[in-house]
């Protein structure tokens, strides 16, 4: 079973001004320090009281300006941030596609990354080393998989990142945007084992600017709006007004857009 329960929740960060630019400064100032006049902190609320129920079968696409709170949904829904205020209850097993390059080493080698980011996947030693050969193959890195990556182009470091990440099947998917990987022939690849993926997933949330990614894959959406939520329901729904909120602001920021200007007259 897979299941994804926020309640209220709320995730606030501290940011610290020049004045108290650590935890550690702010700490000293707390407990009556020489630096206590530095206490001055600015609070963001990135997420506030979100409730919202996901269960199996879900698709759910996230949508918002820059700063509106989706990557910190996405970190919370794969249990990375604990709220402040509320709860998250999460069932079955979860695989973050935000970073797939968390975990990896550039001194050591494509074997041994292999093995390190299927471990901070959650793989026990004995797990990682029976699917290194198959994501060895996928990757298509061969007599490379020896040498450290840190002596890898950036594409083949991509290409290695993603056979690993995509090498278990949870049942939650986390996304942030469409994954890429190396060069276009990988892709193709790539792209096939994505979609494959994500068609076994039993939850996938995704975040993405591109709304036609969003009604392709998802079946609900949440719009976030300075951490709100502005507007939960069927796609094509929520894109539709979404979609029409991007045009307003368009026209707002550019009051004469599509407008005839008069020239003037001469004397």
């Amino acid at each position: 079973m897979a299941r994804i329960k926020l309640d209220n929740v709320t995730i606030e960060y501290p940011i610290f001004t020049s004045h108290t630019r650590s935890l550690k400064t702010a700490l000293i100032g707390r407990l009556g320090g020489t630096l206590a006049k530095f206490h001055d902190t600015i609070i963001v609320r990135a997420l506030d009281n979100i409730t919202l129920e996901l269960g199996e079968g879900d698709r759910l696409g996230l949508v918002g300006h820059n700063g509106a709170g989706k990557t910190t949904f996405l970190r919370v829904a794969a249990g990375i941030y604990e709220p402040q205020r509320g709860s998250v209850d999460i069932e079955g097993s979860i695989s973050s596609l935000t970073d797939i390059t968390l975990g990896m080493d550039p001194e050591a080698t494509g074997w041994e990354n292999i093995i390190f980011r299927c471990i901070f996947m959650g793989l026990t030693f004995a797990e990682a080393r029976e699917r290194s050969p198959s994501i060895a193959e996928f990757s298509e890195l061969g007599d490379f998989l020896n040498m450290p990556v840190r002596t890898y182009s950036s594409g083949m470091f991509l290409r290695l990142a993603f056979a690993i990440s995509t090498s278990i099947y949870p049942d939650i998917l986390i996304m942030d945007e469409m994954v890429s990987a190396g060069d276009a022939q990988f892709m193709t690849k790539a792209q096939a084992r994505l979609t494959d993926l994500i068609g076994k997933t039993k939850i996938l949330i995704i975040a993405s600017h591109n709304t036609n990614v969003i009604t392709t894959l998802c079946n609900k959406v949440l719009w976030l709006k300075h951490g709100h939520i502005k507007m939960f329901g069927p796609v094509h729904e929520v894109i539709k007004e979404f979609s029409a909120s991007l045009v307003q602001a368009t026209e707002i920021s550019d009051p004469l857009a599509d407008k005839e200007i008069p020239t003037q007259l001469a004397n």
